[in-house]
């Protein structure tokens, strides 16, 4: 294994010093070690994803576990969570054991499945959540991401069977009797072009409903994507209270508003939708407060045919892995502390990710991204490492640029390129 010394990189945004890596873990000064300039650089704890789609098994035309984790190192990410509506839907032993022999086969990424909370994410019968937890990827997260577990007798039993091994159940929280025929965020503007609206209050009443179960069980409860102002308030009042509760806002939700509706171009169509200036201000403090943990990037690529089509008949989603830190780093600035906080040590804590989210000091692990913040990038579609090009923000400027990526010691990315 090469030994690298990783030359006047700033720690954080410390002063420029030399970082030595040896055998997968960060080191003291290391003499035959391979130099890497990183003048100018910045120096971050790998990126930990609690939320990708990488499509395998069943739409590997959209995405694979191979080119999602190539994307995800691109991003600057040494860990990602890898979703469980899949086809078949992850909701057996062997359906997440094979994603997790994918990722490691790849080698690009951690790439850690999550399972499904109920059978083919069909909400009527909870899926094998033992043996998930028990094969040989480990699963700890649970989510029907896609789909909300609306029946709450079943949502408690959840709650209850994870709490035996101090699992998580992750839920997209969506009433969906609110929410039938819904094409957008509902408000003024939908209203002007006459689109069936998504109102927030269907997001908000799950959180709460879900809040108080995990509170009476005493169980782990994760929220996904959280887009609304109100949802803020009611995870501020759970975490007050002592709740066992996270939440994640992506990227999307903290830069872009339902005025891009406007366009009907499908790009911006994603669930939940993309809400009011409001709420992207009151999400970004939350952010900023700690009441949402982590940015997640809900990663979700899809089929040109499945995009370009008429906005009723689009599928909802957007890529979102190589773009993450850019947009973030354009909401937050270089507050390169809170970046690290949540999107590297927190997202690693709640997942269980060993040897992730560590601080970059000798005898730690050797999972980190190299930035540089001066760097400013034109999106380009068809410049995408992902199979798809389902990008919001194609034209746009985005701050930073990751430069290097290495995974236990050996680079994943150099250059801004995958190094496989």
């Amino acid at each position: 294994m090469t030994a690298y010394r990783i030359k006047g990189v700033s720690l954080l945004g410390a002063e420029p010093a030399d970082l030595f890596v040896r055998d997968g873990m960060i080191s003291g000064a290391v003499a035959d070690a391979e130099t890497v300039d990183a003048d100018g650089l910045v120096a971050l704890p790998g990126l930990v994803d609690l939320h990708t789609h990488l499509r395998e098994p069943g739409r590997e035309d959209a995405e694979t576990v191979e080119t999602g984790s190539r994307a995800a190192a691109v991003g600057g990410y040494t860990a990602v969570c890898a979703m469980a509506n899949t086809s078949p839907v992850a909701d057996t032993a062997g359906v997440v054991e094979q994603v997790w022999r994918l990722g490691r086969e790849a080698g690009l990424v951690d790439v850690q499945p999550i399972g499904a909370v109920t059978v083919g994410l069909a909400g009527k019968q909870l899926a094998e959540l033992g043996a998930m937890a028990t094969s040989a990827a480990g699963v700890r997260i649970f989510s029907d991401d896609g789909h909300c577990v609306a029946d709450p007798r079943l949502m408690r039993r959840a709650l209850e069977y994870v709490k035996a091994f101090d699992g998580i159940i992750a839920q997209h929280a969506e009433e969906p009797r609110l929410t039938e025929g819904a094409q957008m965020h509902e408000g003024e503007v939908s209203t002007r072009l006459g689109l069936t609206g998504w109102p927030a209050v269907a997001e908000e009443a799950i959180i709460a409903r879900d809040v108080l179960l995990a509170e009476h069980v005493g169980s782990r409860l994760h929220v996904c994507h959280v887009s609304t102002a109100g949802s803020v308030e009611v995870l501020r009042h759970a975490k007050a209270r002592g709740v066992r509760v996270t939440a994640e806002v992506t990227p999307h939700h903290l830069l872009l508003t339902d005025e891009l509706a406007t366009s009907y171009d499908p790009v911006f169509k994603v669930n939940p939708p993309l809400r009011t200036a409001a709420d992207v201000a009151a999400l970004r403090q939350a952010l900023i407060d700690g009441v949402i943990d982590i940015v997640a990037t809900d990663h979700a690529p899809h089929a040109v045919e499945d995009k370009e089509c008429e906005w009723a008949y689009a599928r909802p989603g957007m890529v979102g892995l190589e773009t993450a830190l850019p947009v973030v780093l354009s909401v937050l600035g270089e507050q390169w502390e809170l970046i690290a906080e949540r999107m590297s040590r927190t997202p690693a804590r709640i997942a269980g990710l060993t040897g992730h989210g560590t601080d970059l000091a000798v005898g730690t692990p050797a999972n980190l991204t190299l930035v540089d913040p001066s760097a400013r990038r034109v999106v380009d579609p068809a410049g995408l490492t992902s199979r798809s090009r389902n990008t919001p923000y194609a034209g746009t400027t985005l701050p930073g640029r990751i430069v290097a990526t290495f995974l236990r010691g050996e680079p994943t990315v150099l250059d801004g390129k995958a190094v496989k």
